[in-house]
């Protein structure tokens, strides 16, 4: 995904970075060895996935899982998302804010708490517009 590197460390200092993945072949030990093998692992500081959840996305109970783990509202979360009803959808019913990644420019949203995203590159900024510190 280009651009995905420079923008996680650009975020990490400002915020707690979680990985919300449906990966349902996959435990957590697994899905961080994947991680590690693209050098991305020590850009989340937290993991959620359906095996450790039990529940998938956009199920109101995974959302609250993620909430209460991260012990946060759900106006202070923004989920980042390339799965429109799992990711967006999920996210919104959960009171949180999304991020569509749409690569392909399929797109846009016009809803006050999504914001659509075709470079990940840009996702800093769109996360700055929002006070996401």
């Amino acid at each position: 995904m280009p651009g995905v590197r420079r923008a996680l460390a650009a975020l990490r200092p400002l915020a707690v970075l979680g990985l919300a993945t449906n990966a349902a072949d996959s435990d957590a030990a697994e899905i961080r060895a994947a991680l590690r093998r693209v050098r991305l692992s020590s850009c989340f500081e937290r993991l959620y996935c359906y095996r450790s959840l039990g529940v998938r996305k956009p199920s109101r109970e995974y959302f609250a899982a993620v909430l209460a783990d991260l012990g946060l509202p759900p106006e202070r979360v923004v989920m980042v998302g390339d799965e429109w009803e799992a990711d967006v959808e999920g996210a919104l019913a959960a009171g949180m804010r999304a991020v569509w990644y749409d690569p392909r420019s399929r797109g846009e949203c016009r809803h006050p708490r999504v914001r659509t995203l075709h470079e990940m590159r840009r996702l800093p900024d769109v996360l700055l517009e929002w006070g996401v510190t």
